[in-house]
């Protein structure tokens, strides 16, 4: 499931050309500050606690898959066991702009950081952007 209630991806994932190469590895959900983050599958949080400044929490979902929320005050520890939906932090400024916050939401498969879209579900509905969006 997705972390938050928005399905607006303000950045999608850009693959790197190699392991050290410039890229995003993840995705940007917009949400404003304070919004509830929620595990996106059962699993295990391997950690949850601060990098560069701003809090992260990772989930362990077995067969080689952990997803990472970024920019996020958890509300999990290191060693809890999470299900699907399971509130794991909230929106916390970091990784967006504060006047455009967002949750970086991240997926690596085997050590390897992947385009996490696949394992979230397609919305129900078509989402229509505003103009400027598209026209670029």
């Amino acid at each position: 499931m997705w972390p938050t209630g928005s399905r607006v991806v303000g950045r999608p994932w850009e693959a790197p050309a190699d392991d050290y190469a410039a890229g995003h590895r993840g995705v940007d959900v917009a949400a404003p500050l304070e919004t509830a983050v929620v595990a996106v599958d059962d699993g295990t949080v391997t950690f949850a606690g601060q990098v560069a400044g701003r809090g992260v929490v990772t989930i362990d979902h077995g067969g080689g898959l952990r997803s990472t929320v970024d920019s996020v005050a958890p509300r999990v520890a290191t060693g809890d066991t999470v299900a699907q939906g399971d509130a794991v932090g909230a929106v916390s400024v970091g990784h967006c702009p504060a006047a455009d916050p967002c949750l970086h939401l991240g997926a690596r498969l085997d050590d390897r950081y992947v385009d996490p879209t696949p394992y979230l579900p397609a919305a129900a509905w078509p989402v229509l952007l505003p103009e400027a969006a598209w026209t670029g």
